[in-house]
């Protein structure tokens, strides 16, 4: 080999890391995490351990799941504040206890097959997230949830880089950073358009929030979001969530964006979508 040619061979991985350092961050291809809405929750129960299984089984990178606390301070999955929509009956989670939560069947109105499936405690789901899984730790409610959250994250055998806590209330996230800053937190924000078709929040507002909060990651929906918020949120080194994505279309114009993780109803379909996407 000549000596010219032996220089260029040697030079190569070091030339190559250079060049990469000078490409976009929105750039660079990889593949974004593929979060199971409420679980598998297209052909489960949502927030179920069911629509949990199901999920593991198809192979989705990580779970959402909401999270309220009841009259007696225990932590349960369920999304909504009463339980009228999934069960036919009208009960307040926050002014219910666990024992009488417990008795509901949340399972009947997706199939046969899952009648009598019960709302899970927060021990329950984290139980089945298996090693090198994640879980998005929706809270449906206020402060009040906090201690006893971290209470159970502390009892579970997780790993803080398995955790990501999500919520749409801003201060909810502060006080959980302030009381355990180790624990990776992210806004979720719905990003609407009035008549005139400004969009809200502005980004201005949108970044102020986040480095108020000390979040580490911004979760949007995916309708009225550009590539250059995203950008701007990456440039502060924080990453980007969208949600709740069930069209792999849109799945793969999210992935081709940089965005750090999709979550859908049907984590099958767009994880299968996601890997057919070329790298740009």
């Amino acid at each position: 080999m000549s000596t010219v040619r032996h220089f260029l061979w040697v030079m190569k991985p070091a030339w190559i890391t250079s060049l990469l350092l000078l490409v976009p961050a929105a750039l660079c291809f990889a593949e974004p995490l593929i979060i199971a809405h409420r679980g598998s929750s297209a052909s489960a129960p949502e927030n179920t351990i069911p629509a949990f299984e199901l999920a593991w089984e198809q192979q989705a990178d990580g779970i959402e799941a909401d999270f309220l606390l009841t009259k007696d301070g225990h932590i349960v999955c369920f999304h909504d504040k009463d339980t009228k929509r999934i069960t036919g009956k009208k009960l307040l989670v926050k002014n219910t206890p666990l024992s009488k939560l417990r008795q509901l069947d949340v399972g009947s109105w997706k199939g046969e097959q899952y009648k009598g499936t019960r709302i899970p405690t927060i021990a329950e789901v984290l139980a089945t997230v298996p090693d090198g899984k994640k879980i998005y730790i929706e809270i449906k409610c206020g402060e009040e949830i906090v201690t006893p959250l971290l209470r159970e994250i502390e009892a579970s055998t997780l790993t803080k880089n398995q955790i990501v806590i999500i919520c749409f209330k801003a201060g909810v996230l502060k006080a959980i950073k302030q009381h355990a800053p180790h624990l990776q937190t992210s806004w979720l924000c719905n990003l609407k358009k009035d008549k005139s078709g400004k969009v809200t929040p502005t980004h201005e507002t949108i970044c102020k929030t986040l480095e108020d909060i000390h979040a580490n990651g911004f979760s949007s929906s995916h309708q009225n979001i550009n590539l250059a918020l995203i950008n701007k949120v990456n440039e502060a080194e924080i990453m980007h969530h969208v949600w709740t994505v069930n069209d792999p279309a849109i799945a793969t114009r999210f992935s081709q964006w940089g965005t750090a993780s999709i979550t859908t109803d049907k984590p099958a379909l767009i994880k299968n979508a996601i890997k057919t996407v070329p790298a740009p």
